[in-house]
């Protein structure tokens, strides 16, 4: 059984009513790594929100592990384009703000078994500020002292220190500078390595797609009164040649209709460049 199930999955906004999804069928496994491609508007973000389970569909189902969910659920981690940090709180705050409210009210706090927890749950977030690549000082800082990238870095271990099967990033790296973007690309993909969390990243830039994901969808409108469907969902190989690369990237953006970001970046997939990897046409479909 797959981990999340669209069937025939549309939503609409407004009245009149504007369609945003149209009949999305769609089944990811557990431990995928998938990227949502697509133009702006095209309901990237709308399915996004229909997995996390703060959205509702218009017609079909949404089931995760086979279970339909009318709100939010901790299976779900989910990273924000924007930062999402508390202000107000420290790395470490921000980290263990979830955990603790979810296992202890106002009146629990009051327990001496709540003071032990705390002293669990910190040790946790010190063992996700290490791995996210910040230095134990880094624990007591509060977000405004903070580079883009490390604000990010936070966001990630405070998804992820709940363990969800599940994490959504929602264009998480669109803001930051080309340098940092890539330093992040590498660590998501080392979490998604080391944890074997099912992840769906949204995204607007097609080399970025192909160099983290192990598969790439695509969504678009058929005309603008239409809501969006799937129109290409690819498996990514785990090599290919510089040439096979190129022919992977014309082809993404064929489909979404739109012309890639103009961030240049060496083109690798899984975390090599197209120099070290043996050329792989074979393993793509004949007509890239």
């Amino acid at each position: 059984m797959a981990l999340i199930q669209f069937e025939k999955v549309s939503v609409s906004y407004g009245a009149p009513s504007h369609p945003v999804l149209s009949s999305i069928d769609l089944s990811i496994e557990e431990g995928e790594f998938v990227c949502l491609l697509g133009q702006t508007g095209c309901g990237k973000s709308t399915l996004l929100r229909l997995v996390l389970g703060s959205e509702q569909p218009c017609e079909g189902r949404v089931l995760i592990d086979g279970t339909e969910h009318d709100q939010p659920d901790p299976i779900c981690g989910y990273v924000p384009q924007k930062y999402s940090l508390f202000p107000d709180k420290t790395v470490m705050g921000n980290i263990t703000f979830g955990p603790e409210v979810s296992e202890f009210n106002l009146l629990t706090r009051l327990t001496p078994r709540y003071f032990r927890q705390r002293r669990e749950f910190r040790q946790q977030a010190m063992q996700y500020i290490r791995r996210i690549g910040l230095q134990d000082a880094d624990a007591g800082k509060y977000p405004d002292q903070l580079s883009g990238g490390m604000q990010q870095r936070v966001a990630i271990a405070q998804a992820l220190v709940n363990r969800p099967r599940i994490l959504l990033l929602d264009e998480a790296f669109s803001a930051l500078d080309p340098g940092t973007r890539r330093d992040m690309q590498v660590l998501i993909r080392q979490l998604w390595r080391g944890t074997g969390v099912t992840l769906v990243f949204v995204t607007h830039n097609t080399q970025e797609a192909l160099q983290l994901g192990t598969r790439v969808i695509v969504l678009a409108r058929e005309t603008p009164n239409h809501g969006s469907r799937v129109v290409l969902d690819l498996a990514v190989p785990s090599s290919c040649a510089a040439d096979v690369f190129s022919r992977l990237v014309a082809r993404l953006d064929s489909a979404a209709g739109s012309t890639r970001e103009s961030e240049e970046l060496t083109p690798t997939i899984g975390g090599a460049t197209p120099h070290d990897l043996a050329a792989a046409q074979d393993l793509l479909p004949n007509e890239i």
